[in-house]
Parts: C-alpha cells; sequence; structure tokens
C-alpha cells in the first residue's frame, strides 16, 4: 500500500487549538506503484492541540529560517503530448477541456504551473521538424523562412489555455536540435553546430520568443540546448561545454539584450554528473553568471547525484536551480517511490521547480519519433483502441498534484528537522498558509507528530509492504542508494489559505489534504519513498 496525505491549517494564533486537518491519501496496490487506487481521496480530518511533544517520528517545523522560492511543478506539452490532446481527434473538445482542468486549474484539478516545452521535435514527436526547415543543401542565414506554424496547430493553443487556467504558469523553451542546414551532417539527429551559424542560432531564439510574445506567451526560461551530445536515434545536438559558454556568452545573452526581451538562459539542462564537461564552464563564467538574462541551471534526474545541486548552491548561492526533467516510465521499479523521492530531494536540493517529461502519450507510449518508447506521462490518451477518446490519470499526475496543488508559486522553503525514518521538505505558501511534505522511508506504519510553534498534530503515515519489483527494461536510471522497499509521505499546509477542492475522480486516483471551513489548514501525505538529501 501507497498513502500520500495532505491537509492544509490557517494562519493559528498560538491558543488556537483544535483546528481541523483536512487529510487527502494516495494509494497504489501493485509492486511497480503504478496502480492508484485511491488518489487525492478525502480522508476523515485531524487535528491540532495546544503543546508541543515527542512520539513516534516528531518533525518541527521553523517558519524563521527560509531556504529558495518554489516556482512551479509541471511537465512538457511535446508534439505527442499537444497533438495526443488536440488535433489528433482523440479527444471530444468538452474531454479535451476537462482534461486540460484537471491538469492546470489549481482549484478543481492539480494547478500544474511549469511547462518546459520543445523548441522544435524531440524523441517526444510524430517527425522531425524545426522552426526553419529547408530543402537539403540549401541554407537560410537570414532566417526568411522561420516559422512556429508547426506549434501554432496544437502547442500553443494548448499552452494558452494553460496559462488561462492558472496564470502563475512559466514557460521555459528548450531546443533539443537547430535547424539542419545550420550543422556540420545537415541532418536533425546528431552532428555540431557550425560556428559561422551561431549568430544566426541566436537569433532563431529572438524569433521564437518574439513569436510566442505574439501569441500572447511570454517565455520565462531559455536554454541553449537539451541534453548536450545526447543521443543517436533522435532528434539532437552535439555541443562541447566551451562552445556552450562561448554560444551563451558571446551570441545568445547579446542577441536577447539587443532584442529588449526578457527571458532568461537556463546553463545544462542535463544530468548532475554531467555538470562538470557541460555546465560548470558557462556556470564559472563572472561574465554569464551576473548576466541579469542568465538564470540559473537545469538540471536532469537521470544520472549523478542529487546533491550535486548543493554542492554548486554553496559555490554559487546566487545562482538558481530548477529540475526541469525526469521522466516516469516502464525502467521505473518503482513509480510513485521515485517520483516522491524526487519532489523531495530536489527541493532539499535547492530546486525552484519539479518538472516531469511529456504531458501524454498515448497508450503504447507514443507516437515517438526514435528515442523513448517507454515514457510515461502524466496522463494517458487513448487514441484508436478500444477506449479511444477516453483519459487515463497515471500515478504521475496524482504524485505531482501533492506537490503543485498544495505548494503555490511563489512559496519559500522553510526549515523542518530531517529524519532517517520520515524525511520531509516544508513551504510557507504567498498567503501564509504552510505546507509540510513528509516521507516514511520504513517498511512499517510511523506515527508522525508534527510540532508548529506550540501547537502539534499527530498522523499515522501507513504502509503496506509490497512484493519486491522485479525491474523492468528501458531507459536506463541509476537507482539512489538506501532506497527502501517502503515508506510514507505526508504534506500539511498552515496558516490563511481557503481549502482547495479535490480533483474529480477518475480512472486512477491519488490524495492531498485540506481544511473544511474557513482559512485553510496543514497537509500531511504518506507514500513510499527512497533516500533524500538535505
Amino acid at each position: 500500500m501507497l498513502a500520500v496525505l495532505a491537509g492544509f491549517l490557517t494562519a493559528l494564533p498560538a491558543q488556537a487549538a483544535g483546528e481541523t486537518v483536512n487529510v487527502w491519501l494516495t494509494t497504489t496496490n501493485d509492486s511497480h506503484g503504478t496502480n492508484v487506487t485511491r488518489g487525492l481521496q478525502q480522508q476523515s480530518p485531524v487535528s491540532f492541540s495546544a503543546g508541543t511533544g515527542s512520539g513516534g517520528q516528531t518533525i518541527t517545523v521553523n517558519e524563521n529560517t527560509t531556504f529558495q522560492t518554489f516556482e512551479g511543478g509541471g511537465a512538457s506539452f511535446t508534439d505527442t503530448a499537444a497533438w495526443l490532446m488536440s488535433s489528433s481527434g482523440a479527444l471530444s473538445p468538452a474531454t479535451r477541456d476537462d482534461t486540460m482542468r484537471k491538469l492546470f486549474d489549481p482549484g478543481t484539478g492539480i494547478g500544474l504551473s511549469f511547462l518546459r516545452n520543445p523548441m522544435g521535435s524531440s524523441d517526444l514527436a510524430r517527425f522531425g521538424y524545426s522552426y526553419d526547415d529547408v530543402a537539403a543543401g540549401q541554407t537560410d542565414p537570414g532566417l526568411a523562412n522561420f516559422s512556429i506554424s508547426h506549434d501554432l496547430a496544437d502547442v500553443v493553443p494548448l499552452t494558452k489555455q494553460a496559462k488561462q487556467l492558472n496564470p502563475s504558469l512559466k514557460l521555459m523553451g528548450t531546443p533539443w536540435t537547430a535547424p539542419a542546414w545550420m550543422k556540420d551532417n545537415d541532418s536533425l539527429i546528431q552532428g555540431w553546430l557550425q560556428a559561422q551559424y551561431y549568430p544566426a542560432y541566436a537569433q532563431y531564439f529572438v524569433k521564437y520568443l518574439q513569436a510566442y510574445a505574439a501569441q500572447g506567451l511570454h517565455v520565462d526560461y531559455v536554454t541553449a540546448q537539451n541534453e548536450p551530445t545526447c543521443c543517436a536515434g533522435y532528434p539532437s545536438m552535439s555541443w562541447n561545454g566551451e562552445g556552450l559558454r562561448y554560444f551563451t556568452e558571446t551570441n545568445l545573452l547579446p542577441a536577447l539584450h539587443a532584442a529588449n526581451l526578457t527571458t532568461k538562459v537556463l546553463a545544462l539542462d542535463w544530468n548532475w554528473d554531467t555538470y562538470a564537461g557541460y555546465g560548470a564552464p558557462t556556470v564559472d563564467d563572472a561574465t554569464i553568471r551576473n548576466d541579469p538574462l542568465f538564470g540559473g541551471i537545469a538540471w536532469h534526474g537521470y544520472g549523478g547525484d542529487v546533491t550535486q545541486q548543493t554542492t554548486v548552491h554553496n559555490q554559487y548561492p546566487q545562482v538558481n536551480a530548477y529540475d526541469t526533467e525526469h521522466s516516469g516510465g516502464t525502467w521505473v521499479s518503482d513509480q510513485q517511490a521515485e517520483d516522491m523521492a524526487d519532489i523531495v530531494d530536489y527541493t532539499r536540493n535547492w530546486g525552484r521547480s519539479v518538472v516531469k517529461w511529456s504531458l501524454a502519450v498515448d497508450q503504447n507510449m507514443g507516437p515517438h519519433y526514435g528515442g523513448c518508447g517507454t515514457c510515461t506521462g502524466l496522463v494517458t490518451v487513448h487514441n484508436g483502441d478500444s477506449r479511444s477518446g477516453q483519459v487515463d490519470y497515471t500515478v504521475e499526475y496524482y504524485d505531482m498534484g501533492h506537490l503543485t496543488k498544495f505548494v503555490k508559486p511563489g512559496a519559500v522553503r522553510i526549515d523542518s528537522n530531517d529524519n532517517s525514518a520520515v524525511r520531509n521538505v516544508a513551504w510557507r505558501n504567498p498567503d501564509g498558509s504552510k505546507a509540510l511534505v513528509a516521507y516514511n522511508t520504513t517498511t512499517g506504519t510511523q506515527n508522525v507528530r508534527v510540532n508548529w510553534g506550540a501547537q502539534s498534530f499527530t498522523s499515522t503515515c501507513p504502509r503496506t509492504p509490497r512484493p519486491p519489483s522485479p525491474g523492468r527494461a528501458g531507459r536506463p536510471r541509476p537507482g539512489r542508494p538506501g532506497r527502501s522497499p517502503a515508506s510514507t509521505a505526508s504534506a500539511s499546509t498552515w496558516p490563511g489559505a481557503t481549502a482547495p477542492t479535490a480533483p474529480p475522480s477518475s480512472s486512477t486516483t491519488a490524495t492531498t489534504a485540506s481544511r473544511s471551513s474557513g482559512p485553510a489548514p496543514p497537509t500531511a501525505r504518506c507514500a513510499r519513498w527512497a533516500n533524500a538529501s538535505t
């Protein structure tokens, strides 16, 4: 059994014991942590009482010590996701709108608040394309053929709808490749960007940002390249660290300034273990680091150690960290455990965002253009099978919802004591409400006491051990050391928010907590976990 509880609690005067903490639960009943039996399902409430104490596992929240600001959580409108949800015809307009509300509406849905969209095709696309494709052997250095017409069919309309549903939404653009004619192999797959086209490629970014602005969409962040040098078999492009540094400093940042754009550039956009080769040359450059349009570092969660984020933060405290990709997939031995570990790992290591990969795939985990045929999404859109037109909400939807529904953009991470049995991370929302996310790493049920000021509440984080997963094939992902075969997670919020509405029921389910009346209570969630670093 995999449980996640969450609740909201309002600003409470020291003497106001008895505040209600509403609880939601997410459970799965299979060894892979994917079959959701209860999703964001409200449970019997618990209450704050006067006084603090110990007993069981004790977590003390101290909002006087603060860390980074949360900017958002979400996924990507890949070509695959956007097409499936829009022009594929798989979904009726009513079903599409209902799905969008469940994804992005902060009140009736889970309030996704960060989109990282590919600039052109990725592996989660129907075919290869860029914004300036010409016939083989031809070039277009003046970008006369530049157009975002491909995005206007699906990606732009859905991104605009998402922004309307959640005005706090952040938007990021990332290229998998430059147009083929700019590269030394005249292909969208692998090859190197030719130095003679560095200026034109910088203008390619400018035109993209201006074209999106003309559609009413401000792009908050870009990166120079997704996963530089990775990979054969789908749209990609090779760089070395010095090339990325030179392009960023000499071409990209000056082009953005000259066009009076405010979009910020993030470095790396790859794994923790690639930072030295591909991120450090850019970040170590003081000219780039001090540029007002340099935004920080984009991290992926497929390789290395998440504590690399804290190592770099300690070296450069003013450089922000964003966790911008970690897909779910069939290779993950326990998806719920992986998701919950990511949420706490990333944010305890200065992450300002938690972003999955494709928002949607179909029942065959496609369509895809090479690359990942085993990646999963927050939703599965059935297209052309016996359930065509239906949408499944996966465990990843509910796991992300435990973060995005209760930790709002602008929330500040606050101090909470770590605990080897119940790891945790705490937040203060812009309205003053608090959110505590905690998880049980053990194989047994844990009784948890949460102390806040002169009050406390207790909650039980259940854990029903499941049979070990035999593991599944797919995209490689180094396992976290010390992962337990069982765990429980919790989230709590207090002072001053109105309790949000639980998402509508669907074919899969999950949990969170909120307050029954008045300003909102704390969240407590229980779910399977692994190790998290502070």
